[in-house]
């Protein structure tokens, strides 16, 4: 069958779909017809066609784009974190081996005080050489043999360089454990490691290198970065409400909807009411500061406790304190007693989170996983010694 008998019969087929076609419509007794032409139908098929085309060119046009733009955004990724050539150090230790030495000497030490925190943890699959490591072999034979008075500065350098990338590998697996434990609790670990980073500021010192001739490799700027998003994370972590803010078991109310307990109609109630006898003792649900310490309307006697990246804790109706006003506060630490000040039917405690002033639920964080408790308890331990270090 030739091509243009092929034509033909496609056009017959689709002619066929267009037809003048008439519908019948029946109203209070009365019929009435309504026709559409073939033409008409042709028009609305065309128009449908055209838009339904354009939108297909658009999509595949903005999918190419994205390709396109992640394709060039991979590539300067790869020229950025594109190792320095031999011939590029050296000439760093041509031009003054002095300056190389002194901060080569600078980031040994620094470099060894972090050893002391972490080295034992890397992982033994991380000892494995890379392609990265053959090529510093490479770059140090280079230098030794064009530049002989720098072999050894060269080979320190080397060291130091896989060191970096063991450490990065370590800080990594870290901050994997606690992105993972921070989801458990329903939270977004980017959101917090922003609000960690929104107030920060200070002169810059180079954390590797302060000389005009030091080595510019990548490897350690990717470090810096890792254990700085490793430090914010745990440290968000740690600072989760996760103790039981008292002694007590029995709930006599939960987060949400509920009936007023003295009007009887529908209310939000924003946190957690734990019963128990006046004077029980309240303890802090997390590290912070007292940010309130008073009576505050329908709480009552309230204690609020300002954590890290915008948590607050709120313990209402207290018969007591046993904290003061910016008072730093341990968990499990004692910060009040029960009472029933404030609007109250009985001696309880109301417990709430809040996150950037939005009350959240707590229970989602009184009843985490054990796992995942564990993973915090760590965090916070790592960020309580690197505080003090």
């Amino acid at each position: 069958m030739s091509l243009q008998t092929r034509l033909t019969g496609w056009k017959s087929q689709i002619a066929g779909w267009f037809i003048d076609r008439e519908f019948f419509m029946r109203a209070n007794g009365q019929v009435r017809f309504l026709k559409i032409s073939a033409q008409l139908q042709r028009r609305v098929a065309g128009v449908t066609a055209f838009i339904v085309g354009a939108w297909l060119i658009v999509t595949l046009g903005m999918a190419v784009n994205q390709v396109s733009v992640s394709i060039e955004r991979m590539a300067l990724n790869e020229k950025e974190a594109k190792v320095e050539s031999a011939e590029e150090r050296v000439a760093n230790y041509r031009g003054s081996i002095d300056e190389v030495t002194k901060d080569l000497e600078r980031r040994q030490k620094m470099l060894e005080s972090l050893s002391d925190q972490y080295l034992d943890e890397i992982p033994a699959a991380a000892a494995t050489g890379t392609d990265a490591a053959a090529q510093d072999d490479k770059t140090v034979k280079t230098i030794s043999a064009l530049v002989p008075e720098a072999a050894g500065l060269a080979r320190i350098e080397a060291r130091q360089i896989r060191f970096a990338e063991l450490m990065t590998k370590v800080a990594q697996a870290r901050t994997q454990k606690a992105e993972a434990a921070i989801r458990q609790f329903g939270l977004n670990p980017d959101f917090l490691a922003r609000q960690a980073t929104s107030a920060q500021g200070g002169p810059f010192e180079s954390f590797f290198g302060s000389s005009k001739k030091d080595v510019r490799d990548p490897r350690f700027t990717k470090l810096a970065m890792s254990l700085g998003r490793m430090d914010a994370m745990e440290r968000a972590l740690a600072a989760i409400p996760t103790s039981m803010p008292a002694a007590v078991m029995m709930m006599s109310s939960g987060f949400g909807y509920r009936s007023d307990p003295f009007t009887g109609a529908g209310a939000m109630h924003n946190g957690l009411d734990f019963k128990g006898p006046i004077g029980t003792p309240i303890l802090a649900a997390a590290d912070g500061r007292i940010t309130h310490a008073g009576s505050q309307g329908g709480y009552g006697n309230t204690i609020e406790i300002t954590h890290a990246n915008g948590l607050v804790t709120r313990y209402a109706h207290l018969s007591g304190f046993n904290v003061k006003l910016g008072q730093k506060v341990a968990r499990g630490a004692q910060i009040a007693r029960m009472g029933s000040t404030g609007r109250s039917t009985g001696s309880h405690l109301h417990f709430e989170v809040r996150l950037n002033g939005q009350a959240i639920n707590p229970r989602k964080f009184l009843e985490a996983n054990p796992d995942v408790l564990e993973v915090q308890s760590v965090a916070g331990i790592r960020a309580d010694t690197s505080t003090k270090e």
